[in-house]
């Protein structure tokens, strides 16, 4: 039995990306996104004509005991799973606050941070029985600096992080992996910033920054999460972030 790496929020981008990469190890992949069929059904067949090992789901995480009934399925009836890639955004868009409701903010909140305790609420007791695991949290610059109009992002972000530290509290001593992933600056994945821009302006933008590796590369950026997955746990590395070269760090703007 392979083991596996389960994705929530396997996009066209980072999550797609880093299926490929553990598929190509000898993991399992088990794909997971909320919407178009179509693509995910693609990114499966392209796994196994690579010869990895692949399957795909459509998951609405923002519906109740989604993730929960996804992860008990998959130990189930799948195998175990040794690598949790939450990859879920929670961006809203700029809003100022008075166009930011109720809704909307408790949305990102839902997906940023609700999710993610859900998931690691699961996942985290099989893998505590076994001894050991990984967990590889994608966020975002808005989780260490709050920038006008991203009060529900900032929010949702900066308590995804905090949880990521819990939970390395708890269980790093039994022997499981967490890592905070902050991307600091543009990825180019056309499911998410392309659709951001639109389909113009993202052709524009690929054409200018990222003809100069001026945007963040998916599929570089899933060596980074295959090597966390790898690590040794003496030298367990708990946050990192990942921008391009010409981009200045947060702290820096």
């Amino acid at each position: 039995m392979k083991p596996v790496c389960l994705i929530i929020g396997a996009g066209a981008g980072v999550g797609g990306h880093v299926g490929k990469r553990f598929a190509q190890a000898g993991y399992h992949a088990v794909l997971c996104r909320r919407s178009d069929e179509a693509g995910l059904q693609k990114l499966v067949a392209d796994i196994e004509s690579a010869g990895g090992s692949a399957e795909g789901r459509i998951v609405d995480a923002s519906q109740p005991d989604t993730i929960e009934s996804l992860i008990a399925e998959v130990e189930a009836h799948v195998g175990p799973i040794e690598v949790l890639v939450y990859n879920l955004g929670a961006q809203i868009g700029n809003r100022e606050l008075k166009e930011t409701s109720a809704k909307a903010f408790e949305l990102g909140w839902r997906l940023g941070t609700f999710g993610l305790f859900r998931a690691a609420s699961t996942a985290l007791p099989y893998m505590e029985e076994r001894g050991h695991g990984t967990v590889l949290v994608t966020s975002a610059t808005a989780a260490v600096r709050g920038n006008a109009g991203q009060h529900s992002h900032a929010a949702a972000m900066g308590g995804r992080r905090m949880l990521c530290q819990s939970l390395n509290a708890e269980f790093g001593p039994k022997g499981i992996h967490v890592a905070h992933i902050l991307v600091d600056g543009a990825v180019d994945a056309p499911d998410t910033l392309g659709k951001m821009l639109g389909e113009e302006n993202f052709r524009k933008l690929r054409e200018t920054r990222g003809s100069a590796d001026g945007l963040l590369l998916p599929e570089k950026m899933a060596e980074t999460y295959f090597h966390l997955a790898q690590q040794h746990r003496s030298v367990w590395t708990h946050e990192l972030d990942m921008r391009s070269y010409s981009d200045l760090p947060w702290w820096n703007h």
